[in-house]
């Protein structure tokens, strides 16, 4: 699962951490652009020595640039990391996004409550956090059954530090 939840610090506070999935790793995006260029160059073998090499040569080449490029702008886009901060006291989302943009969000953990839109949502299993100033979304990236698993964790770690009362630092 693309989430993990960090353990407990003494003073009853839970971390969970979610980033998209990705699915080609970097010795792997090297090998597609390896693989790609030579299955592109490939035919050009008959035309060693042809002026017609020159011709097609430049656009093979933006082809490959081109899947290079877009490729690179699809894992800078999913370069995105949310931290749920869950203390006794308080509950702190923090997205940090692509290009570096940074959205943050509290509530008081009481009133924090999460809530799954079955149907209701943009998409299936929509996962929300409620209880602050606004509704906001959390793991807007992750499949349905991730958010349907992650939301029966987060109602339980929820519920539990609730309950938990803050330790007696004396």
């Amino acid at each position: 699962m693309p989430y993990n939840w960090i353990p407990p610090a003494p003073d009853g506070t839970v971390t969970l951490r979610l980033w998209p999935y990705r699915s080609l790793t970097r010795r792997g995006f090297v090998g597609f652009i390896a693989v790609t260029a030579a299955l592109i160059a490939l035919p050009l073998i008959g035309l060693i020595g042809n002026p017609v090499l020159w011709a097609l040569l430049p656009f093979l080449a933006a082809a490959v640039a081109g899947i290079w490029f877009a490729l690179r702008k699809s894992e800078r886009d999913r370069e995105i990391l949310e931290t749920l901060t869950l203390t006794p006291t308080l509950a702190h989302l923090r997205r940090a996004g692509p290009k570096g943009r940074v959205q943050d969000w509290e509530a008081n953990t009481y009133w924090v409550q999460p809530v799954l839109h079955p149907k209701d949502g943009p998409v299936p299993n929509y996962l929300t956090l409620r209880g602050g100033p606004r509704e906001v979304e959390l793991g807007a990236f992750l499949t349905e059954k991730e958010r349907l698993g992650l939301y029966g964790e987060l109602t339980a770690k929820a519920a539990q530090i609730i309950q938990t009362p803050p330790s007696d630092p004396a």
